[in-house]
This record gives structure tokens, sequence and C-alpha cells, in this order.
């Protein structure tokens, strides 16, 4: 039958962090101002530990070390995928990643490129997503001047919207939006704009303007106009929604049995709504696993949302 392996998410708390975590998807969160549970992770800063079955107890990091077989031997030295659910209470800050190159070799890390697919907004929700400079210069000019207003380039968001971020891209999610987010396994971010807000101390937050101006594509206007890919299943719908370099991104819409064969190195797999079973694993809102290789088919059954991260 193969491995599936069920994930205990692991939460943080943010300053503009909410409680949707738990009202909505009864994950046990630490406080009201919980803003990310990292659902499906092998990345030091929130590895993910197995729920059940033979694997236990243990980080999904330790699984992947020790069993590369079950991930398709891929040749990665660290698990390279991560999947969390945001809310955003309030307004994250305005942000960029870098990539591959660039992380390596100031922070010894991956690079970061993330999609989002809105789980739930608010009517009128705003989002952040790339900006107006046409030069490094005009960006380093218009950020040392604080007019974000002109800077940045700011979208309505609703339900069921989906957006590609590649490194590079200068982002903020936005109060009010709940977020799901397929990622590369990185925790670089650099702030570059906080609203100048303070925290607990009284202080503001770090900013990171070098390191953002350094890494920020310019010009910074991004074509969101995906073509998304509908196919019908027996008993269900898949959309494909990003084939990209990092990482593959599907959405599922299950109403009775659907039989999936597996043919990537591993699946991430969330429920975002609904409940079923996967393999005659139970299946609710909120719950996540890792389809490993040697499962050569998946039989989702019942109704459910799914939200499907591969390579």
């Amino acid at each position: 039958m193969g491995h599936i392996l069920r994930m205990q998410p692991v939460l943080h708390e943010k300053i503009w962090g909410g409680s949707a975590l738990h009202d909505i998807y009864g994950y046990e969160i630490p406080s009201d101002h919980t803003g990310e549970a990292w659902v499906i992770s092998a990345h030091p800063n929130g590895d993910c530990k197995i729920a059940e079955g033979e694997f236990k107890g243990q980080y999904l990091s330790e699984v992947y070390a020790s069993h590369r077989e079950l991930f398709g031997h891929i040749d990665a030295p660290k698990f390279p995928l991560m999947v969390k659910i945001l809310d955003a209470n309030k307004d994250l800050s305005v942000q960029v990643h870098p990539d591959d190159d660039y992380a390596a070799k100031h922070e010894n890390s991956l690079g970061k490129t993330e999609c989002w697919y809105v789980l739930g907004a608010k009517e009128h929700t705003k989002m952040v997503m790339g900006h107006h400079a046409k030069t490094k210069e005009e960006l380093k000019e218009m950020i040392e001047k604080d007019d974000y207003k002109d800077l940045l380039n700011v979208i309505t968001i609703n339900k069921g919207d989906f957006f590609y971020i590649p490194a590079g891209t200068l982002h903020a999610i936005c109060a009010g939006s709940l977020i799901y987010e397929a990622q590369q396994s990185s925790d670089i971010t650099y702030r570059v704009y906080d609203y100048h807000r303070k925290g607990d101390d009284g202080k503001e937050r770090e900013l990171h303007v070098k390191q953002s101006i350094d890494v920020t594509n310019c010009p910074g206007e991004l074509d969101q106009e995906t073509i998304f890919v509908n196919e019908k299943l027996d008993k269900g719908m898949r959309t494909h929604y990003l084939h990209a370099k990092y990482l593959s991104v599907y959405g599922y819409k299950i109403y009775g049995e659907c039989i999936i064969p597996m043919d990537t190195p591993f699946a991430l797999v969330t429920c975002i709504d609904g409940e079923g079973t996967l393999n005659d694993l139970p299946c609710k809102k909120g719950d996540n696993f890792v389809v490993c290789s040697d499962v050569e088919e998946v039989v989702f059954d019942g109704g459910m949302d799914l939200m499907v991260t591969t390579l």
C-alpha cells in the first residue's frame, strides 16, 4: 500500500496573526495572534512530526534523511518543499525573497519561490504584488523617500485566486486574508517596509533594505494572467494551477471515489474543506499528508477540496 505520512502542524505567533487557524482549521494555536501553521515542513525552524504509523513521533527531516527511497531518491540534500496556512489578521510587511544564488552566498540557505491560493478574503481585501519602479535606481530612490504609495502595485483579491511569486518579487499579504502557501523550504525574508509599526518592545521591527534592493526584480510588474487547466475526473475535478521550476500545484474537488496514479517522487496533500478518505485514511478539513513514492495510486473518496503540491 505504501507510506502516507500524516503531519502535525507547527504553529508560529506573528505580530499580524489572529485566531482563524483555530477557528477554521481546529489547530491548537498558542495565542490569538497566531499567523502561520507550517503544515508540511522539514525546515529546522518548523520541523513537522509524523502523527501516526511506522514513523510516529519522528520529524519529517529525519524520515527524509534516513529513507530517501520514500521520496524517489531525489537529488536534494534537504527536503525541498514546504506548505503553510497563513492567517493575516493585520497587514504583513512588504517583503521580498532571494533566489538560490543570493541565498546560498549570504544566508547558507535555499532561495524562496512561492505561490498562494486564497482560502478566504474579506470584502475589499488587498494584496501587494510587484512594484512600479523601472530601474534599481528608481526603486532605491522611492524606498529612501518612503514613497510606497507610488511604488507598490496593490490589487484586490478574492477567495479562490491563485498567485505565483518567484524569488525577487516585492509582495505583501494584507489584513483579511487566509492563504495556502506552497514554497521552497526556506525561511529567508527581507523586510523592506513595515508601516512604521512598533513591536511589544516599542521599537520598529528590523528592516533589510539593502538586501531587498539587491534581490528585487526591476521592472517589477507581474503577469498573473495564468490560464488554469481544468481536468474532469470520474467523481471530481482537478485544476492545474502552476508548473514551475521548483514546484507544481493542483487543486482537487472530490465528490466521490477518484483514483489518481502517483507519477511524482512525492505529493504534499492538504484538505482545505470537507472530509473523506485518502487510501482509507480518514481525511478532514485541516489535515495534511505526505504521499510517498512507494504509493502507486491515491484513492480519494468523499466530499473534499484538496490542494496538492509536488515537484
